[in-house]
């Protein structure tokens, strides 16, 4: 069987100090860099000797604290601070060994619809859920990057909506309750009530960008494609809510006359492109996550919009990329849990 280039079959998913020197040899190329003042090439390894058995007996039997040699151990020669290869990544600070966490990575990426936090959990043999949740929105950090590369050609650009059906919802959440005597029916919620929107803007034959709005309204798409669009991009649309761009060049397409595709002087308009993203997004969060809440939805499109963008990638290489994008993305557990 040929072994894919980052496969699970590597040294560095199954041994804790191969994964520490593997992410020393990607982040370090011409030596160790210290997080703390930038100086590169100019620190040296600590070498901590492990204790033996008689000795960690005599410091517990001298009520002495016994510290585990951390392993790894760097300092500056310039400003004298220790550091380790996990410092300000998102790796930093967790007792999650570092081949869980690339093996974690690895699945989190070549699963086409993401992976629960309870598989991740079972899988790694993660002694708490939390720390699986935890580790999987640390990782989704680590692939939301910077401001959206702008978008050229044919560019398609639709909307949907994430939220479970309502009358799958608890009683206490539906927003017509039973009618008393005497009292007037309420109205009938729209099948969008309670729903969270997803705006995504996808390059015919390219990537996609996506992001929440509280409102699904012209003013704001225009402003998302004005942000993420070149000048000269052709916008193609659905006749939803946004039916005209008068500052560039727009093409509709008439869903509600059964229209999906036709050509228009030989170009195909069509916005088939994004709404086969919608598909991945909506079977990813239905069939995998079941749920996802208002405030963490923005980390969930991160995973979903990288992941589609490196979809001609192998898994390995996928997974190699994933982490070009922890420096720099250390994440605390109140960040991700604080309201909005």
């Amino acid at each position: 069987m040929k072994k894919e280039k980052g496969s699970l079959l590597e040294p560095r998913f199954q041994d804790e100090d191969k994964a520490r020197e593997y992410l020393e040899q990607m982040r370090w190329p011409d030596g160790p860099v210290c997080p703390h003042c930038g100086l590169i090439g100019e620190a040296y390894r600590i070498n901590v000797k492990e204790k033996t058995a008689a000795e960690i007996a005599a410091l517990k039997a001298a009520g002495k604290r016994v510290r585990k040699a951390r392993k790894g151990l760097w300092k500056c020669a310039g400003c004298r601070e220790q550091f380790t290869v996990t410092v300000k990544t998102i790796f930093e600070d967790s007792h999650i060994p570092l081949h869980k966490w690339l093996l974690a990575i690895h699945l989190l990426l070549s699963s086409k619809k993401g992976m629960s936090a309870h598989q991740l959990m079972r899988n790694l043999d993660i002694k708490q859920y939390k720390s699986a949740w935890f580790m999987a929105h640390r990782i989704r950090h680590a692939l939301a990057g910077g401001p959206p590369e702008m978008m050229s050609g044919i560019v398609e650009t639709d909307e949907t909506y994430i939220g479970g059906k309502a009358k799958n919802k608890h009683k206490d959440q539906h927003h017509a309750h039973a009618v008393k005597a005497g009292e007037r029916a309420q109205d009938r919620p729209s099948p969008t009530a309670d729903k969270f929107a997803v705006v995504s803007i996808l390059e015919r034959g390219g990537k996609v960008h996506s992001r929440h709005v509280e409102k699904v309204t012209a003013e704001n798409l225009r402003e998302v494609i004005n942000e993420v669009c070149a000048a000269d991009a052709h916008v193609m649309t659905d006749t939803g809510v946004l039916k005209s761009m008068k500052d560039r060049k727009h093409s509709l397409v008439n869903h509600s006359n059964d229209e999906y595709v036709r050509y228009d002087e030989g170009v195909c308009v069509t916005t088939n492109s994004v709404e086969g993203y919608f598909s991945l997004l909506k079977r990813g969060v239905n069939g995998v996550y079941h749920h996802v809440s208002k405030k963490h939805l923005h980390r969930y499109l991160s995973e979903f919009d990288y992941r589609y963008n490196a979809r001609q990638a192998t898994d390995g290489e996928r997974a190699q990329g994933a982490l070009a994008g922890i420096e720099g993305k250390r994440l605390l557990y109140k960040d991700p849990i604080k309201k909005d």
